[in-house]
C-alpha cells in the first residue's frame, strides 16, 4: 500500500507520527487554564480562541514562506518557534499567554502547511501523491490515537506543566530530525529561484475554478464535520446519553480511519479525485441526516460510520488534487490554502453550531446535512469546469499549450 511512496515521505511520516504522540497540549489546554492556572471559563475561552485563530492563520499563510524561502526552511523555522514557545509557556505569566500561545499556534500552522507542501514536492510528477498523503495522514492519526491517553498519564503522574514541556521538546526534536532527512540544497525542498514573471496566486486560482469550488466546499464541510466535537456531545447528553457513548463514537471514528484510510487510498488510486470528494461530502451529510429521527444508539453509531467513511473518501483525494493542480512556483501557497480550509472548522464550528443549537435544536442536523449535501453536489458539478489547459487552448495558444484537466487522477 506504500509502494511508490518516496523514502523522504516515509521518513517524514515517521517523524510526524512521533511528534503527534507528544502533541497533546491542545487537548488539555482548556483544562490546564481553568485548573492549574486558575482562570475563569471566559478567560480560558478567550486564550484558547486566539490560539485557535493563530493556528488557522498559520495554515492559510504558511505556504508563502515555503514558496519564497523553501519548504524545508519554513518547516524548521516553524517547528523551532512553536517548540520553544511551548517549552517556556508554563513559566510565563497569564498576561503573556495572550501573545505567546497565538505565536506558538501560528508557527504550528506553518509547520502543517510546510509538511503538506513537502509531501507534494517529494512525489515525482505522475507519481502516487494520493498514497503519500494517505500515509502521512495515517501517521498523524496513529500518533494522535496514542497521544491523549499518554498525556493524561503524564498529567496525573507529574503535572500539566510537563505536557507543554514534552510537546515543546518533541517539536524541537522533530525539527532536528527533519533537518537530517531533508536535503538542504539542490532539491524542491530548498528555496526556489524567484521568478518575477510568474503569475500571481489569484491568477493561478482563477485558471483553476474547480480548485476554488473545492476550497470553499472544504471550509463549509469542515465546519459541519467538526460539529461532532462541539454540539454532538451536548446533543447526546440532552437525550440522556452518558459521556461513555460519545467516547465510543470517537473511538469508532479513529479506529475505522486507521484501518481503512491506507487501503482505501490504494484501492481507489485510479479513481478521479473530485468524484471521490463529492461522494465523501454526501456521506458526511447523510451521517448528520441520520440524527434527525432521533438520538438512539443505533442512529449515533451509524451516523459516525457514515461521517468516517465520508472523511476517508474526501480528505486524502482533496489534498492530493490540490497538489496536482498547483503550479510549481505556488505549490506551498496552494497547500496552505487547503490546509487552512481543512482546519477552519476548528474556529467556526463551535460558535456557529452552538448558536444554531441554542436557537433551535431541531434545526442543527437538517442544516448540517443540507450544507454537506450541497457541498457534495457543487464538487461533483465542478468536474465539468475547465482547467488551465483548456483555457490555454481556447485562447489559441496552439497544440503545445499545457494539457491536463481538473479531474485527472494521479497515476497508480
Amino acid at each position: 500500500m506504500v509502494r511508490g511512496v518516496p523514502r523522504t515521505v516515509r521518513l517524514l511520516a515517521l517523524g510526524a507520527f512521533l511528534n503527534a504522540v507528544v502533541s497533546f497540549t491542545f487537548v488539555y489546554l482548556f483544562v490546564y487554564l481553568v485548573g492549574p492556572r486558575g482562570l475563569s471559563v471566559t478567560q480560558a475561552g478567550v486564550i484558547s480562541g486566539v490560539g485557535g485563530i493563530g493556528l488557522v492563520v498559520g495554515n492559510f499563510t504558511g505556504g508563502w514562506f515555503g514558496d519564497r524561502f523553501g519548504h524545508r526552511r519554513a518547516l524548521l523555522t516553524g517547528a523551532c518557534v512553536s517548540g520553544a514557545a511551548l517549552v517556556v509557556l508554563p513559566a510565563l505569566p497569564v498576561a503573556a499567554l495572550y501573545a505567546v500561545l497565538p505565536v506558538a499556534q501560528y508557527a504550528a500552522g506553518v509547520v502543517r502547511a510546510a509538511n503538506a507542501a513537502l509531501v507534494a514536492v517529494s512525489v515525482p510528477e505522475g507519481g502516487s501523491r494520493r498514497r503519500s498523503f494517505a500515509l502521512f495522514r495515517f501517521a498523524g492519526n496513529g500518533g494522535f490515537a496514542i497521544g491523549p491517553p499518554l498525556g493524561a498519564l503524564v498529567a496525573a503522574r507529574f503535572s500539566y506543566d510537563w505536557l507543554f514541556v514534552a510537546d515543546g521538546l518533541g517539536t524541537l526534536l522533530f525539527a532536528l530530525y527533519a533537518a537530517r532527512i531533508l536535503p538542504a540544497r539542490g532539491s524542491a525542498h530548498s528555496a526556489p529561484a524567484h521568478d518575477p514573471d510568474a503569475p500571481g496566486l489569484w491568477r493561478e486560482l482563477r485558471a483553476r475554478p474547480a480548485v476554488l469550488v473545492l476550497l470553499a466546499a472544504i471550509v463549509v464541510v469542515d465546519t459541519v464535520y467538526r460539529q461532532q466535537y462541539s454540539t454532538l456531545p451536548v446533543f447526546l447528553a440532552d437525550h440522556g446519553h452518558s459521556t461513555q457513548l460519545y467516547g465510543w463514537l470517537l473511538a469508532i471514528n479513529g479506529g475505522v480511519i486507521l484501518c481503512l484510510d491506507l487501503p482505501a487510498a490504494h484501492a481507489l488510486a485510479r479513481r478521479a479525485p473530485l468524484g471521490l470528494v463529492g461522494v465523501g461530502l454526501l456521506l458526511v451529510g447523510l451521517g448528520y441526516a441520520l440524527l434527525i429521527p432521533g438520538a438512539g444508539v443505533l442512529f449515533a453509531v451509524t451516523m459516525m460510520l457514515s461521517l468516517t467513511l465520508g472523511e476517508i473518501l474526501y480528505k486524502t483525494p482533496a489534498t492530493a488534487y490540490v497538489a496536482d493542480q498547483a503550479p510549481g512556483h505556488a505549490q506551498g501557497r496552494f497547500q496552505s490554502l487547503y490546509a487552512g480550509a481543512s482546519i477552519s472548522g476548528q474556529v467556526l464550528a463551535p460558535p456557529l453550531g452552538a448558536a444554531l443549537y441554542a436557537a433551535s435544536p431541531a434545526l442543527l442536523w437538517p442544516v448540517s446535512a443540507l450544507l454537506a449535501a450541497a457541498d457534495g453536489g457543487a464538487v461533483l458539478a465542478a468536474r465539468r469546469l475547465p482547467g488551465p489547459g483548456e483555457r490555454a487552448r481556447a485562447a489559441g495558444k496552439g497544440p503545445h499549450a499545457e494539457t491536463g484537466s481538473p479531474e485527472r487522477a494521479p497515476a497508480g
